[in-house]
């Protein structure tokens, strides 16, 4: 039976003000424990019966390089908590059983690689790179790129050569993922097969690495949920930029002759829950940060009373194709974001 807190019950002003340790939330009782059988479930059919990666509840997806274990954020131990991310980050990232399923998978090639010290091997380090080297505050993804498979958002392999590894290892361990037909004629396929023989050979093997520790639990964690939340916003918010201006000119109007047109920063703000979602699916990005741009367009036509005539379907296409051109393009340059391994 699941546990019940007196906090999921507190409006949201009171919740915010709790710390993370005072949640007292568990995997222990709730869905995350059904989805830490099947992880454990896979990696038994392919052969890794004998690595079974601990989990505990933290502040964010993470597996550190001291122990072969699995980090997973407090939001995903109750409904209450889930519904709060969401109202403040718009994603629920691992919120459903797909996607939870799909980020252990990741959180478990950090934690083999842990276990059995792989990036000490040559071959991994002449497959992947080494994993040395200093993780990047952003990175320049090339979504043509065939050198790397496809798992998380944000061409995320791309980021580290540890990230790399464990988004290959994801790839490969999903069941019925078809992979060779997938990556056929791609270099990452060459990975997948390095994976593939590697995990025949560690599966004979004994872990080097077997301490069970809990690195950052949330029983440790004295920040507020609002201190979180503050922290957490300001890593997805990208700076405004009015690089755009030009764009919005072409797609909205400020003649006269518009004057009774609806205003263009109503129309945004009247679709932007339509536009959102469509774009991250199609770009990787997080809702949040295409809030931020949405955000500024909106005030960018507010400054240049720009109007909406015309057809409203065509002007939501169009809409929804500028923003979209401007996360891709937000890719590819240096933002105060910072990128996190997961």
């Amino acid at each position: 039976m699941a546990r019940r807190f007196a906090w999921a019950s507190l409006p949201e002003s009171q919740l915010l003000q709790l710390r993370i340790k005072d949640l007292r939330v568990t995997i222990d009782g709730t869905w995350l424990e059904g989805c830490l059988h099947e992880l454990h479930d896979e990696l038994a059919a392919r052969g890794l019966g004998r690595f079974k990666p601990h989990a505990w509840i933290s502040d964010e997806w993470f597996s550190p390089d001291t122990t072969p274990g699995i980090a997973i954020p407090f939001y995903l131990a109750h409904p209450r908590l889930m519904r709060l991310e969401r109202k403040m980050i718009i994603d629920v990232e691992g919120g459903t059983y797909a996607e939870c399923m799909q980020i252990l998978r990741h959180e478990a090639g950090h934690a083999i690689r842990s276990a059995y010290q792989l990036h000490r091997r040559r071959q991994w380090q002449k497959t992947f790179g080494p994993a040395s080297k200093r993780y990047p505050n952003y990175y320049r993804p090339n979504p043509a790129s065939k050198n790397y498979v496809e798992h998380l958002r944000l061409w995320y392999a791309q980021s580290h050569p540890d990230e790399d590894f464990a988004e290959t290892f994801a790839v490969w361990l999903k069941p019925r993922s078809g992979w060779r037909k997938r990556y056929a004629g791609w270099g990452a396929l060459k990975k997948l097969e390095y994976v593939e023989a590697l995990m025949a050979e560690v599966a004979e093997e004994r872990p080097k690495l077997r301490e069970r520790t809990r690195v950052d639990p949330a029983s440790s964690i004295t920040r507020t949920l609002a201190e979180h939340y503050e922290t957490k916003q300001a890593t997805y918010l990208l700076d405004p930029s009015k690089a755009y201006d030009k764009d919005l000119l072409r797609l909205f109007s400020n003649s006269p002759r518009h004057t009774r047109a609806k205003a263009a920063s109503s129309f945004i703000r009247e679709h932007r829950a339509d536009i959102r979602p469509v774009v991250s699916k199609w770009t990787g990005e997080y809702q949040l940060t295409l809030d931020s741009i949405l955000d500024d367009m909106i005030l960018r036509c507010r400054e240049m009373n720009l109007r909406a005539p015309g057809s409203q379907k065509k002007l939501l296409h169009d809409l929804t194709v500028l923003v979209t051109a401007q996360t891709v393009h937000a890719l590819y340059r240096p933002s105060r974001r910072q990128w996190y391994a997961l």
